[in-house]
C-alpha cells in the first residue's frame, strides 16, 4: 500500500471566480489518502486570486510568482515544493468528486506513472479527454473529417468512443486538467517543458514518461467535474494551442516532420477561417508568423536590473558556465551587469600554475571596460573590475571591497540600473555587496570554494558563512551540499539544477576536420582540464588500457601536457570555442568525466554531463553523490581506475546505459531558459 504523502498542486491565474469551489471540494476528495497538501501556485494575478485562496483555506501553501510564464513553470514550481511527494496536478477550474483521489492512488499500478480521472462538465456530459500520439496523419484527419469523426474512426488524435471511457485503461496521453502522477515518474522523466507555455507541455511529459516505461492509467471510478477555461474562444489560446501542435512535434520528430504537422494544422484551420471564425483565424496569422517558442503569457510588471557577480571571466573562460547561461538568458527580460570574477586568491609563483599568464589575462579583461557582448540580447553587459586579490586580513578586504564597489557602483549609475537584484556566485563578493542597495541579494552556492586547493582556506569559508547568512536565498546545484547546509540555510536554501542549451547541443552532420582525422572509436572529454579536477592519472591509464582506441582531450589545460607525448593514442586538441564544442562532442564513442575523489567534487554538479547527454553520448563517470540521481542513463564506475577502465571497456561493447535518443530526451526540460525563469521567480516574488 502506498503510504507515501501526495501534494496537490493548483496553477492559477487571474482565477478568483473559480478557485474557492476546487478548494472547497478537497476535503472531500482526499478522503482515505493519508498524509496530503495543498499547494496553490499563483502566476501573478491581479485579480485577487491569493486574497481567495487564503480566505478560502488558510493551511493552503500559496507560491506567488512574479510573471505569468505558463502553465508548466507553475507546476514545476509547485513539484518542487513537493519534495518526496505523489503529485496531483489540477486546474484551478476543476471539482473533484469525493473519495477521488484515494480512487486514482489505487489505480497506481506496476509500470503506472499518471493516473488520470473521468472528466464532465457541469450538465454531466463526457468531455473527451483521452488522447493518441500526436501525428500527422492523425492532424490531417481531423482536418478532413472533422475532431469527433476522425476520432470515433481511430484517425484522430481525440479519443470519442463513449465506450473508451467507461472502462479502465491504459492511453498515450490525457489532457493536462487533472493528473496525478507518481514520484518515480517525476524522479525519472524529470519536469515540465516550460517553453510551451500552454497545452502540449503535459503531452510532451507523458509521452516522455511512456518511453522511460511508465503507463498512463485512465480510471472512469475517479471523477471531477471541469468547467472548461477560455481555451476554445480565446483566440490568443487557440492561437497557441494550434502552434504548439507543430512545435511538440519538431522537439520530437525534427524539422522536416515539423513542416508536415505545420501543413496539417493549417488545413485544419484555413477553411474555418475562411467562415469567419475568430479563433482559427488567429490560430492561421500564429502558423504563419510562427516562432520557435511562444512570448511569455500576462502583463509585464516589475522588472529590476540584476548585478552577478561571477566565478568565471566571460572573455576568456568557458561560456558554458552556469554564471553566463543564467544571466544572458534573464538578460532576455532585464537588464544585467555581469561582473567578471574578482578573484579567490592572487596567483604566485611555485603555488599558481601558469601564474605570469594568469595576471596578463586578467589586465587584458579589465582593459575592455563596459561592453555588450552579445548583439541579439542588448540589454546584458560585461565589466572587469581592477580588484586587488588580497583576503587573509580584514584592511586588505575592506580596501578591495572598497575599490570594486565604487568601480560597480559607477556603472550601475551609467547604465540606470537603481536597486538591483544582486546574484553573488564567488564568495569574495561579500564584502563588495554588503553596503550595496539591492532589491535582493541570492547566492548562487555552486562549489564549496573554501576547498579551492590555492584559496586561503579559512579566509574564504569565512566570506562562505557571511554571505549565507546574509543571502535572501541560497541557490544550489549540489544536493550533497545543499543538505550540508541546511541547518545554516533552511527553507532560504533552493536546490536550481543546472540547465542544458538544447538549441546548441546538438550533433552535428560533419566532424571537425582535425577530429575526422583521428581514427575511432574515439574515447573523449570536453572542458577545462584542471588539476584540481581531472584525474590525469586515470586518463594516462585509459591511453595504456585501449591502444587500439583514441584518447580526445578538448579543452585547456592548467598543468602541462607532456606526459601523453608518449602515447600515439593521446590526441589533445587544446582549447576550441564554445561554438564547436557539439560538432567535436559528436565524433565521441565514449564521454568521460574522470574526476579526482575530492572535496570539491563531493560537492559538484557538472555542467557536462547534459551537455553529453543532449549529445546522446554514452557517458562513464567516476562516483560522486550527485551523478547518481543519472544512474539509469550512464555508467557509474566503481571506485578506483579499475573499476573505471571496467566501465570504459563494457560501454565501447554495449554502447552505454540507455539509448542515445533517451538520453537526449531525459534532459528536454532542462533548458536554461527555464532555469532562469526560477531564479527570476524567487529573486522577485513576493515577499
Amino acid at each position: 500500500m502506498n503510504t507515501r504523502p501526495i501534494a496537490v498542486v493548483i496553477v492559477t491565474y487571474n482565477s478568483a471566480e473559480v478557485i474557492a469551489d476546487c478548494l472547497r471540494a478537497l476535503p472531500a476528495a482526499l478522503t482515505g489518502v493519508g498524509e496530503s497538501r495543498v499547494i496553490v501556485v499563483d502566476n501573478a494575478s491581479v485579480d485577487g486570486t491569493t486574497e481567495v485562496v487564503t480566505a478560502t483555506d488558510p493551511d493552503v501553501k500559496v507560491v506567488h510568482r512574479t510573471d505569468n510564464d505558463g502553465f508548466a513553470a507553475g507546476v514545476n514550481e509547485g513539484i518542487a515544493q513537493a519534495e518526496g511527494c505523489d503529485v496531483l496536478v489540477l486546474n484551478a477550474d476543476i471539482r473533484l468528486a469525493p473519495g477521488s483521489v484515494a480512487t486514482l492512488r489505487a489505480a497506481v499500478g506496476p509500470g503506472v506513472g499518471v493516473v488520470a480521472p473521468r472528466l464532465t462538465d457541469v450538465d454531466g456530459r463526457l468531455q473527451h479527454s483521452l488522447r493518441r500520439t500526436p501525428s500527422v496523419l492523425r492532424a490531417l484527419g481531423e482536418a478532413v473529417l472533422g475532431g469527433d469523426r476522425a476520432g470515433r474512426l481511430k484517425l484522430g488524435e481525440t479519443i470519442t468512443s463513449p465506450r473508451a471511457y467507461e472502462r479502465a485503461g491504459t492511453v498515450d496521453w490525457a489532457t493536462g486538467a487533472a493528473w496525478l502522477v507518481t514520484r518515480e515518474c517525476l524522479d525519472v522523466t524529470g519536469s515540465l517543458e516550460e517553453r510551451y507555455l500552454l497545452y502540449s507541455e503535459e503531452t510532451d511529459f507523458m509521452l516522455r514518461a511512456g518511453a522511460a516505461g511508465f503507463a498512463v492509467r485512465y480510471e472512469p471510478t475517479a471523477q471531477a467535474v471541469h468547467l472548461g477555461g477560455e481555451g476554445t474562444t480565446s483566440p490568443r489560446l487557440w492561437s497557441l494551442l494550434a502552434t504548439n501542435k507543430v512545435r511538440l512535434h519538431r522537439e520530437r520528430q525534427g524539422r522536416a516532420a515539423a513542416v508536415l504537422m505545420w501543413l496539417a494544422v493549417v488545413l485544419n484551420s484555413l477553411p474555418r477561417a475562411a467562415r469567419g471564425s475568430a479563433t482559427h483565424k488567429a490560430a492561421l496569422r500564429g502558423l504563419l508568423t510562427l516562432r520557435r517558442w511562444p512570448e511569455p503569457l500576462g502583463e509585464p510588471g516589475d522588472r529590476p536590473p540584476y548585478v552577478c557577480f561571477s566565478a568565471q571571466d566571460w572573455w576568456y573562460h568557458n561560456q558554458a558556465h552556469s554564471d553566463f547561461q543564467l544571466m544572458t538568458r534573464v538578460a532576455e527580460h532585464r537588464k544585467v551587469l555581469l561582473v567578471n570574477s574578482i578573484g579567490l586568491r592572487m596567483p604566485t609563483p611555485g603555488k599558481s600554475t601558469q601564474f605570469a599568464r594568469r595576471i596578463l589575462r586578467k589586465l587584458g579583461s579589465v582593459a575592455k571596460l563596459v561592453r555588450r557582448p552579445l548583439p541579439d540580447v542588448p540589454g546584458y553587459h560585461v565589466m572587469t573590475p581592477l580588484p586587488l586579490p588580497f583576503y587573509s586580513k580584514p584592511w586588505q578586504r575592506r580596501l578591495n571591497a572598497t575599490l570594486v564597489r565604487a568601480q560597480v557602483r559607477a556603472v550601475c549609475v551609467f547604465l540606470g540600473m537603481r536597486a538591483p537584484v544582486v546574484v553573488a556566485t564567488i564568495p569574495t563578493a561579500w564584502d563588495v555587496v554588503e553596503p550595496m542597495p539591492r532589491r535582493g541579494l541570492l547566492f548562487n552556492r555552486s562549489d564549496r570554494h573554501s576547498a579551492f586547493p590555492e584559496a586561503d582556506g579559512v579566509a574564504i569559508a569565512a566570506l562562505e558563512d557571511k554571505l549565507l547568512a546574509g543571502a535572501d536565498h541560497v541557490l544550489y546545484v549540489s544536493r550533497e551540499l545543499q543538505q550540508e547546509d541546511a541547518v545554516a540555510t533552511g527553507e532560504r536554501g533552493y536546490f536550481l539544477d543546472h540547465g542544458v542549451d538544447l538549441q546548441h547541443f546538438q550533433r552535428r552532420a560533419e566532424l571537425p576536420a582535425d577530429l575526422a582525422a583521428i581514427p575511432g572509436p574515439r574515447i573523449g572529454f570536453f572542458g577545462s582540464l584542471d588539476d584540481y579536477l581531472v584525474d590525469f592519472d586515470l586518463l594516462e591509464r585509459i591511453a595504456q588500457e585501449f591502444p587500439d582506441c583514441s584518447l580526445v582531450l578538448i579543452g585547456d589545460a592548467t598543468i602541462s601536457m607532456e606526459r601523453f607525448e608518449k602515447y600515439p593514442n593521446v590526441h589533445w586538441l587544446d582549447f576550441r570555442p564554445y561554438a564547436e564544442i557539439p560538432a567535436y562532442g559528436t565524433g565521441f564513442d565514449v564521454a568521460l568525466m574522470p574526476w579526482l575523489d575530492n572535496d570539491w567534487i563531493k560537492h559538484a554538479n557538472p555542467i557536462k554531463l547534459k551537455e553529453y547527454l543532449a549529445l546522446g553520448l554514452a557517458v562513464v563517470s567516476t562516483d560522486f553523490p550527485e551523478v547518481h540521481h543519472y544512474a539509469d542513463r550512464i555508467r557509474i564506475a566503481d571506485k578506483g581506475h579499475d573499476g573505471f577502465i571496467d566501465a570504459v571497456r563494457r560501454t565501447l561493447a554495449d554502447g552505454g546505459e540507455s539509448t542515445a535518443a533517451a538520453r537526449r530526451e531525459s534532459v528536454l526540460p532542462a533548458s536554461w531558459d527555464s532555469r532562469a525563469r526560477q531564479l527570476m521567480n524567487l529573486a522577485e516574488r513576493q515577499r
